[in-house]
């Protein structure tokens, strides 16, 4: 980490010169190189002769981009700029979060996986494929970093609620860490992005002649498993100290590798883990606008994948803390997958579901179970869309006064039902949070902000307090201090509006709080070697990088 606010801090000064340095994306400036620094670093008549701020410099980025037709052309045109000036790319960002966030991340970045091969420039990330193995140390060698912070890693085999885009799901990684730096302010270059190549069952992608993967079936089984054990203990030994978030990979496989590695590494699987303490915020949230108890919640999931069991995980996680008997915890959730309700004695009950098949007949329409359960929340995790139909949400309604309703699955295409549908059909009543924006909605007079339960509120602080904590593991007890910690920041003025999240554009405050949170959960825990600074906050406030032009010269 960086240990200092400035952006040119522990990068090479005068190691490149000339149009290589215009040439390298964290090092140059482009027109704001000063006139001393153009005469010193041999950039005479390499550049328009005016000099430019910063801010001249964004001012052109924002025009140009606001001139793209689409989004996913605006996204283009930000990776661009990304490839050619790092400093401006995240200032841009970070002074813009809330217009761009969208765009380099959900709902676009799912639009621009699927196209990956078709819209590809210049490489990002490494790439790691199935006949690497034996050979990861080495290939892990050409990166060109030695002090990596975090590593996003990704399969590609269930790319938001997309599916299986193999190769092409490398537009997770750079997105999430590109967030990282954003709303945590890690620095760029401390982080990797990478792409486990292991081939892609998506049959449109292996006849696709600009797909970028391997044009061959998945491997799996052991096979599979020894790859990522060699992959585990290779970035061990290259980056001792980084943090390893796993994204995007199958339930199955999530599961089993986040059991895998949780005690021996420092890593944990944001879909799981990330997703599940965003979404208890929203309830406790939601709870300070009802007045209930989170003892006294019935949360009803469509879908029971990675997402649903984690987010019921840590809320029976939650409840245990506060005193609650475990199979009582664990009875305030229940999950209807697409052959019905899970329940126990059901046929083909996976085993991380178990825990929560409970004792009841078996129900295949989900209005039915929402009818005869009685649920105060439902939250959609099934990568389908409008599950949550008019029926589903009307009786919703009609059992609760304040009905929670989080359609969580990303992109907005894919969401159980939109914010418009939520409130129309609960006549303004729901308590209502999304994965992906949705505009605001007018109803009775009244105009409602929809909350986004979107987990960049939660990993790049839980990662920012693991790497300054130097914490060995990542637990569930740091979830649950990042939750109650997004939740405390969210005020009387957004309740009013309908939001049960803090403003988008505060993010980097949020994360800086969850921060210190999560390193305070950790010193506490002794999970961490490091000895607890004095001023907790102020260790991790000179931690933070920040996208502003220093002195080459």
């Amino acid at each position: 980490m960086p240990k200092s606010k400035s952006s040119e801090n522990n990068r090479p000064k005068k190691a490149t010169v000339g149009m290589q340095l215009l040439h390298n994306p964290i090092l140059n400036k482009g027109t704001a190189f000063t006139d001393a620094e153009r005469e010193d670093l041999k950039l005479r008549g390499l550049l328009p002769p005016r000099v430019c701020s910063q801010d001249q410099q964004m001012m052109r980025v924002l025009e140009n981009l606001r001139r793209k037709p689409t989004d996913l052309e605006k996204y283009i045109f930000l990776v661009g700029l990304q490839n050619r000036n790092e400093t401006l790319f995240y200032r841009t960002l970070i002074d813009n979060i809330e217009e761009l966030m969208p765009i380099i991340y959900t709902p676009t970045v799912g639009k621009a996986c699927q196209k990956y091969g078709h819209i590809f420039r210049r490489p990002r990330g490494l790439y790691l494929i199935s006949e690497d193995r034996g050979r990861i140390d080495a290939v892990l060698q050409n990166w060109p970093h030695d002090d990596v912070s975090v590593v996003v890693v990704t399969d590609g085999e269930r790319i938001l609620g997309l599916g299986d885009l193999g190769a092409n799901g490398m537009g997770i990684p750079v997105g999430k860490l590109a967030l990282y730096t954003a709303c945590a302010g890690v620095d760029p270059s401390h982080c990797l992005p990478i792409t486990i190549d292991v081939g892609t069952n998506n049959e449109a992608l292996l006849e696709d002649p600009l797909y970028i993967g391997l044009p061959q079936r998945r491997i799996d089984g052991s096979a599979y498993v020894e790859l990522m054990d060699e992959f585990m203990e290779s970035i061990r030994k290259r980056y001792p100290e980084a943090l390893i978030q796993f994204e995007d990979f199958s339930g199955t496989h999530a599961f089993n590798l986040l059991n895998r590695y949780r005690s021996s590494y420092r890593m944990f699987n944001d879909d799981i883990q990330g997703t599940a303490a965003v979404t208890l915020a929203g309830l406790r949230s939601a709870l300070r606008i009802s007045g209930g108890a989170l003892s006294d919640q019935r949360v009803l999931f469509m879908g029971a994948g990675a997402a649903g069991i984690g987010i019921g995980s840590l809320l029976a996680c939650a409840l245990e803390k506060g005193g609650v008997p475990k199979a009582e915890a664990l009875r305030a959730s229940w999950f209807f997958d697409s052959k019905g309700l899970v329940v126990a004695g059901r046929e083909r009950v996976r085993d991380m579901q178990k825990p929560f098949a409970h004792k009841n007949p078996e129900i295949r329409d989900f209005a039915e179970a929402v009818r005869v359960l009685k649920p105060t929340a439902i939250v959609g995790v099934s990568g389908r869309p409008s599950l949550f139909t008019e029926k589903v949400v009307r009786e919703m309604a009609k059992l609760n006064v304040r009905p929670i309703i989080f359609p969580l699955s990303n992109p907005t295409s894919q969401a159980e039902c939109t914010a418009e549908e939520a409130y129309g059909w609960s006549e303004g009543r729901a308590i209502f949070a999304s994965g992906s924006p949705f505009d605001p909605v007018s109803h009775s007079g009244k105009l409602f902000q929809p909350g986004q339960g979107n987990n960049a509120y939660i990993f790049p602080g839980v990662g920012l307090g693991v790497v300054v904590s130097g914490a060995e593991k990542v637990t569930d007890e740091m979830f649950l201090a990042s939750a109650a910690a997004l939740s405390d920041m969210v005020g009387e003025a957004e309740f009013a509006k309908g939001m049960l999240y803090p403003p988008l554009g505060s993010i980097r405050e949020v994360s800086k709080v969850i921060a210190v949170a999560v390193a305070e959960e950790a010193f506490s825990a002794g999970v961490s070697s490091a000895d607890r600074p004095d001023d907790l906050a102020d260790y991790v406030e000179r931690m933070i990088y920040s996208p502003d032009y220093g002195p080459l010269a």
